[in-house]
């Protein structure tokens, strides 16, 4: 048998009696696919594997410890041998042949009626791979196109929404996390859900060069925010997302770095639930973190810093630890820099203490500046320092490659390195 010879096909096995010849692992497997097809399935074997055993006393299918009888075919749509034995499963297969019964021959792959694909499951897809009778051969390549599916490097968007009833279906919302912009740290997660997506509600920042992979009809909405201009309001925001999922569509909420770190995602994903639209939440690499790693910052560091905060203004900074010991992180900070170094001198934090700027973490354009809470101000001036930025304040900035060597003088520089290589997709 040729592989020319095989008219792929998916059998609907939903309550239909099916028969399983045999009662090792084989037969146990083929079994428990057969069930989860919805088969009403029957084992016959005068030994069975303790798993089926299990499934029998729990009313899943039916085992009859015993030899085959043709008789056994009486009413079945479907067939599968797995005995071990090849003449037991030459016969099954040639009463099934006089039936015109399908079955599937385990003993010898070229005589068989038909044969049981590799198969995975990805969402609501089922890959079934055929591989001219060579079963490891077929299991990887079903391996290989189910990682490339569940990883988004293959389209798994419907084209057709499911709609049984004749009414409209709800879509769902995936709030994404797309980390500090690099296409390369979007979790696996989120790169599947953006393939699978209709309708993208994208940020300013985040993985923009994914967008230019999404097919022509996927529909982008930018919402995107820069300091002190925010187009369109968070509540329009929130009606976009539960409008289109209400359609009938999969949405995503495209976002920088992760949802729930002092961003808004909390607040979209409770308006969406309570207008009854299904929600996911995909936690992202926050730039708090990564963007400082970047530079070759750790927010915390044996012997330099055991804790870090994360905040977003001076007017929060009364409340953390004023110590170079503790590691703070300041997102969207760049506006109130000198506000909010002054705020941390005041809190008794020591003019000394070392401070680092991350602008446009893991991009080609990258910079670092690096200097003092009392000298961080005007140098970020003096450079025309930008958001998108991180600011890192403590100890652990001593750590950065890109820290001057004699880091107790007065002379720090702003530091404009080639940004180290990170791997992308």
């Amino acid at each position: 048998m040729a592989i020319q010879d095989i008219y792929p096909t998916a059998l609907r096995l939903l309550g239909r009696p099916v028969l399983v010849v045999g009662g090792g692992p084989v037969a146990e497997r083929r079994a428990k696919g057969l069930l989860d097809a919805g088969a009403k399935v029957t084992v016959v074997a005068p030994v069975a594997t303790e798993n089926l055993h299990g499934l029998a006393a729990s009313g899943l299918l039916t085992l009859e410890q015993r030899e085959y009888v043709t008789s056994d075919l009486d009413g079945v749509w479907f067939v599968q041998t797995a005995t071990g034995t090849s003449a037991v499963d030459t016969q099954v297969a040639s009463d099934a042949e006089a039936q015109r019964i399908w079955c599937v021959n385990a003993s010898d792959h070229e005589a068989s009626a038909a044969w049981t694909p590799a198969v995975a499951v990805v969402d609501d897809v089922k890959i079934a791979i055929n591989a001219g009778g060579d079963p490891r051969r077929a299991m990887a390549l079903r391996n290989a196109v189910a990682t490339a599916l569940e990883t988004g490097d293959l389209p798994l968007r419907r084209h057709r929404k499911p709609d049984a009833s004749g009414t409209a279906s709800v879509g769902s919302v995936a709030l994404v996390g797309g980390g500090p912009g690099d296409s390369g740290l979007i979790t696996v997660r989120g790169r599947r859900l953006l393939g699978q997506a209709d309708v993208v509600v994208a940020d300013r920042l985040g993985p923009r060069e994914l967008l230019k992979e999404l097919a022509p009809d996927v529909r982008v909405i930018e919402v995107g925010k820069t300091p002190g201009h925010h187009p369109v309001p968070q509540l329009e925001i929130n009606r976009i997302l539960v409008e289109e999922a209400l359609k009938g569509n999969r949405v995503v909420r495209l976002k920088g770095g992760d949802p729930y770190v002092l961003g808004r995602g909390g607040e979209e994903a409770e308006f969406c639930r309570q207008n009854g639209v299904e929600v996911e939440v995909v936690s992202g690499v926050t730039s708090a973190i990564s963007v400082p790693a970047a530079a070759g910052i750790p927010v915390t560091h044996r012997g330099l810093a055991k804790g870090f905060s994360v905040v977003t203004g001076h007017e929060e900074l009364s409340e953390v630890p004023a110590r170079p010991d503790h590691t703070v992180v300041l997102l969207m900070g760049v506006a109130q820099l000198r506000d909010s170094a002054a705020a941390l001198a005041g809190s008794g934090l020591p003019l000394d203490t070392p401070v680092g700027i991350v602008e446009n973490g893991y991009l080609p354009d990258q910079r670092v500046t690096i200097g003092t809470l009392g000298t961080i101000a005007d140098q970020a001036e003096a450079v025309g320092v930008a958001s998108p930025a991180v600011i890192v304040i403590g100890d652990v900035v001593r750590v950065s490659p890109f820290a001057p060597e004699h880091f107790k003088t007065a002379d720090y520089s702003t530091i404009t390195p080639n940004r180290p290589r990170v791997r992308s997709n």
